[in-house]
């Protein structure tokens, strides 16, 4: 069992920056990131692999930055140059399979941290 911790959300206003963390129990092979603002369908905004692979979606693609500090079994999202449709409860995520992840359906969660940007 793999508990996820995240912090460092809250509210900034447009064009700000916030760094996210999640704190591991232990060491997972693929960990992400998501987000699903109210109403909408939660989505993935970005995935590390185990060789420290990156990746993340268009809209975030310049401004978010996912990494991972192995020695202390933690990930990061830095988020710069915030939008107000940045604004979303976010996810941390982990799974054994990049698959699972990547689809959405990790096999641990976290408990999300509440982003909030206003214009």
């Amino acid at each position: 069992q793999v508990q996820l911790v995240e912090s460092g959300g809250g509210s900034v206003q447009a064009g700000g920056y916030l760094r996210l963390s999640c704190a591991a129990s232990t060491d997972t092979a693929y960990m992400g990131w998501f987000r699903q603002a109210p109403g909408k369908a939660r989505e993935r905004v970005a995935t590390i692999t185990t060789d420290g692979t990156t990746s993340v979606i268009s809209t975030v693609k310049g401004r978010f930055t996912i990494s991972k500090d192995n020695a202390k079994n933690t990930l990061y999202l830095q988020m710069n140059s915030l939008k107000p449709e940045d604004t979303a409860m976010y996810y941390c995520a982990a799974d054994p399979t990049l698959s699972r992840l990547w689809v959405g359906r990790p096999k641990y969660w976290g408990q999300g941290t509440q982003v909030t940007v206003s214009s």
